[in-house]
């Protein structure tokens, strides 16, 4: 396959279904994180791709099943492919709450990937501050007012030139989370959240 996007079933003719089934990676579209692996028949993509919620083969039941079915924590699909062999799909998805049926947010746990892991549960909270307004959070007394806001990314950013002109590293690192902080409650109070930031870095990757 030269081009190894799927988008319609006629796609699906090229895949090598050994026996019936193919492994699906799903993989947080914005994130990149690998969220869970299971097995897909041809009806299951083509159920994926007709809804677009990601649609799987139950080898322990021998029945179709759709993600989320029962704990609403869904995957919207938002784009197929087959790998070099077409043996192997990578669907690329969106999250509807935890992945994992431990509560997980992926099923290979939090440590998978450590960066993205990371930035995705710093926003995580944002979000949740934002939403719940919790009396005296830092976090919420940024949100409501944008001069202390943007005079903190101002600070945060002066500390972080300063720590790395004397090339005190230890500093830096600390003043570089800092300022990582501050932009993510800067970008959320501007309507932005880390899964358009990521998207951004990666296109530019």
């Amino acid at each position: 396959m030269t081009n190894r996007r799927i988008d319609s079933a006629g796609d699906l003719d090229a895949l090598a279904f050994g026996d019936r089934l193919v492994p699906v990676v799903a993989q947080d579209a914005a994130t990149g994180e690998v969220l869970m692996v299971a097995f897909a028949n041809r009806q299951a993509l083509e159920k994926s791709l007709a809804t677009g919620q990601m649609h799987f083969w139950s080898r322990r039941r021998s029945a179709l099943w759709r993600k989320g079915e029962t704990s609403g924590n869904t995957l919207q699909l938002v784009s197929l492919h087959a790998d070099c062999d077409a043996d192997t799909v990578l669907a690329r998805v969106t999250p509807a709450g935890p992945t994992c049926h431990t509560g997980e947010r992926t099923c290979f746990g939090e440590g998978a990937d450590v960066a993205v892991s990371a930035l995705a549960r710093l926003d995580e909270t944002l979000a949740a501050r934002q939403k719940d307004l919790p009396a005296g959070s830092y976090t919420v007394k940024l949100l409501g007012d944008a001069n202390v806001r943007l005079k903190k990314l101002g600070e945060e950013s002066a500390e972080l030139v300063a720590a790395l002109a004397v090339g005190d590293t230890g500093r830096a690192t600390e003043e570089a989370a800092d300022l990582v902080y501050h932009v993510l409650v800067a970008l959320r109070a501007a309507g932005v959240d880390v899964s358009a930031l990521l998207e951004e870095l990666g296109r530019r990757a």
